[in-house]
């Protein structure tokens, strides 16, 4: 058992993280996993974490705070009848086979590569952010298969690699085919379980007695961080949302694409 200081210090460094993280997920109005992850990076490299296991562990622990957030968000959204139940039955096999690639990968692929998946996939949602435009169309309507389920799987796949609920990969593929903003986030919700839910279950796996975790965690999921992160998330993210409402949303999208390509850039830089 590590001495309690060490204990002390550990959690105060991830309430820490819990409060950055929610005001920032307020801001920009998503599930949290992008901002989650490049802090808990952060915080566990200040632990002095095995970097082996640090982007691992950030990637896994991230998708286990999205499974609850994720549920509550999907059932309230249902509630009202704004999600496409028809798009997410459609992906109850896709999404979860794209989660289930991406924890294969993981459990063989270093921490540099695993940093630098993120950092790509990091810098694409960046520049769409800045260059959004309203009236870009691929379509009027949302492909069907098998070109949806190709679109599901991926969703999984590169989510689960980043460890994020699929909300800004979901609102891409809809809006693009024109279906209204809200109900893409409102569905974003349900994909956000069908990828959190099997993806923790995939990094507990991956992460399974792998040396260099830090105290409480499982595989390559830490429940310190877990069980402080959730609830402090809900409690201060008020505070990022009262941000949101003084700013438009465009300069939400060029804050949250700058948000991106400065976390891509400093997980390049770590590279290096």
């Amino acid at each position: 058992m590590p001495p309690v200081g060490e204990l002390i210090w550990f959690a105060a460094a991830l309430a820490g993280a819990g409060v950055v993280a929610g005001v920032l997920a307020g801001l920009f109005g998503i599930g949290g996993g992008a901002i989650l992850v490049p802090v808990f990076y952060q915080v566990f490299g200040l632990l002095e974490v095995d970097d082996a296991v640090r982007m691992h562990l950030s990637v896994g622990t991230s998708l286990a705070i999205i499974v609850p957030t994720s549920l509550r968000s999907f059932l309230a959204h249902k509630k009202r009848g704004a999600v496409d139940m028809a798009l997410l039955k459609s992906w109850i096999l896709p999404v979860p086979l794209g989660v289930m690639a991406a924890s294969l990968i993981a459990a063989s692929v270093s921490s540099s590569a695993l940093r630098a998946i993120f950092a790509l996939i990091a810098i694409l949602v960046g520049l769409r952010m800045l260059f959004n435009k309203a009236h870009w169309r691929l379509g009027t309507d949302l492909p069907a298969n098998p070109v949806r389920a190709g679109v599901g799987a991926v969703i999984g796949l590169l989510s689960a690699l980043m460890g994020i609920g699929g909300g800004v990969l979901n609102n891409t593929f809809m809006t693009l085919y024109g279906r209204p903003v809200h109900q893409a986030v409102a569905t974003s919700a349900g994909v956000g379980v069908l990828i959190s839910i099997p993806g923790l279950f995939g990094y507990l796996w991956a992460g399974w007695g792998e040396p260099g975790l830090p105290p409480f965690s499982t595989g390559y999921v830490n429940w310190v961080a877990v069980a402080l992160i959730i609830p402090i998330t809900l409690l201060v993210a008020p505070l990022g949302v009262r941000l949101a409402h003084a700013l438009d949303k465009r300069q939400l999208e060029i804050g949250f694409g700058l948000f991106m390509l400065f976390v891509a850039a400093r997980f390049f830089y770590s590279l290096s």
